[in-house]
């Protein structure tokens, strides 16, 4: 059917694909639809299937051009992307660059534009230098680990005395306008939250320190122009608040009865403690192994070249709102409304994320790039290994972790994910790794989040 073909390469990974089909072909396409709707047409004056080509073709001869267009483009890039490398991606759908109609007498020629897996010339890789910060677990580290197991073992009490810092409280609350009447709208009854942690649109907690249970207030606020409500800011709003009820925290004791109550593998404080440091370390060395690896994938991305699809960032923007949209548990008109409060809408969004989507996608594209230059290879030996360590960890079975593999579709995705440690183990490998400055666990464990 195709009887020429040109490909001229674009941006960003882009192709136009110039297709000639042979008029033959053309005519054949169109005789063919010609001769059906000559059996199948209902034309006044006419039994079915006696109707003249020439009085259907006086009648319907642009809609069967047209739907010769269409045949004719789909089967030749059909017969096409079967045998060019210049396929679409999987984000990308072929579109039409002019309004094309056949003449069936003539060769007809059309023009399509799509975006094709990216080239990428690896830049280099090997000996490249990262530094590891030097950071351990300390006493600091793990008594903060343990004042959280502390609070979430507590018990919550009401309590007679007036509110303090991190206390519990229940409260009515409403906007009162210049009258000292109820602004229609804002009541707000039964909201509890904690003293100090700012859980309130109005940030009240201040003035709520010192009220007692039944004390009821009214508390006049002024809010900078750059308030994060932006209904709020710039104003000055009275707010009367009732407090209804007023809960304490009480922490259990440091000892070696909350360690059994936390879990019975703990017969001592001090094996709670050491196994929070076990915890941590293993965190630490997986954030560090992280930090390594992010620092190199970068390093090559900038020596490397990459024009990557307008298609593809699209699909991981869109990801990414998903996900953004899944975290906030709300619906995509709820998520667009707090967006609209605060000045800004979906594309905004997606043009602030568009870097970070690029840099993340480059990062993929070089990963793929790697594994196929350094013949990284998963065997079924490392799968099966992965599975019998998958098992241990979950303290199952290893029969029990096959089968919820199998019944989740995850095979590929651990297989994937095995392939990528074993490229990141070899980067390290033929890397270099120096000792960084001193820095602290928390600003190790929250860099770059």
């Amino acid at each position: 059917m195709v009887a020429n073909k040109e490909i001229e390469k674009l941006e960003k990974s882009a192709v136009k694909l110039t297709v000639t089909v042979a008029k033959e072909d053309v005519r054949k396409e169109f005789d063919g639809l010609v001769d059906k709707y000559c059996k199948t047409a209902h034309v006044k004056g006419f039994r079915k299937g006696k109707v003249p080509a020439g009085i259907l073709l006086q009648k319907y001869g642009e809609s069967i051009r047209y739907e010769t267009s269409i045949k004719v483009i789909e089967e030749s890039l059909k017969e096409l992307f079967e045998e060019i490398e210049e396929r679409p991606i999987a984000y990308s759908t072929p579109e039409l660059q002019d309004e094309a109609l056949v003449n069936e007498d003539e060769d007809f020629t059309f023009s399509v534009k799509y975006d094709v897996f990216p080239d990428i010339t690896l830049g280099e890789y090997k000996g490249l230098t990262v530094e590891e910060p030097e950071v351990k677990v300390g006493k600091k580290e793990i008594d903060e680990e343990l004042e959280k197991i502390r609070d979430q073992n507590s018990v919550v009490m009401e309590k007679e005395k007036p509110v303090e810092k991190d206390d519990i409280v229940t409260v009515d609350y409403v906007e009162l306008d210049e009258n000292g009447q109820e602004v229609e709208g804002t009541r707000r009854e039964d909201f509890v939250f904690t003293v100090g942690s700012g859980y309130n649109m109005y940030k009240i907690d201040d003035d709520l320190v010192g009220m007692k249970t039944g004390e009821e207030k009214e508390i006049k606020k002024s809010f900078p122009e750059d308030f994060e409500y932006q209904e709020l800011a710039g104003s000055e709003k009275t707010i009367k608040v009732s407090l209804k009820v007023v809960k304490e925290k009480q922490l259990p004791a440091l000892d070696d009865e909350l360690a059994q109550d936390v879990n019975e593998k703990f017969e001592t404080l001090k094996d709670l403690k050491d196994d929070i440091k076990k915890r941590l370390e293993s965190s630490l060395e997986q954030r560090l192994r992280s930090i390594k690896i992010d620092s190199l994938l970068e390093q090559i991305v900038e020596k490397s070249e990459i024009d990557v699809p307008e298609s593809m960032v699209a699909a991981e923007l869109e990801n990414s709102w998903r996900n953004f949209q899944m975290q906030s548990r709300m619906s995509e008109d709820q998520l667009l409304q707090l967006l609209s409060i605060q000045g800004k809408d979906k594309a905004a969004l997606l043009a602030e994320w568009r870097d970070d989507a690029e840099k993340s996608l480059k990062a993929q594209l070089v990963i793929g790039k790697l594994i196929e230059a350094e013949d990284i290879k998963v065997n079924d030996e490392d799968y099966e290994k992965e599975l019998a360590e998958q098992a241990e960890r979950s303290d199952m079975t290893l029969e029990q972790t096959r089968e919820y593999v199998d019944n989740n579709n995850m095979e590929e995705y651990l297989r994937s994910d095995l392939l990528n440690r074993k490229l990141f183990d070899r980067l390290l490998e033929i890397s270099e790794v120096k000792k960084g400055k001193k820095e602290s666990y928390v600003d190790v464990m929250n860099r770059n989040k």
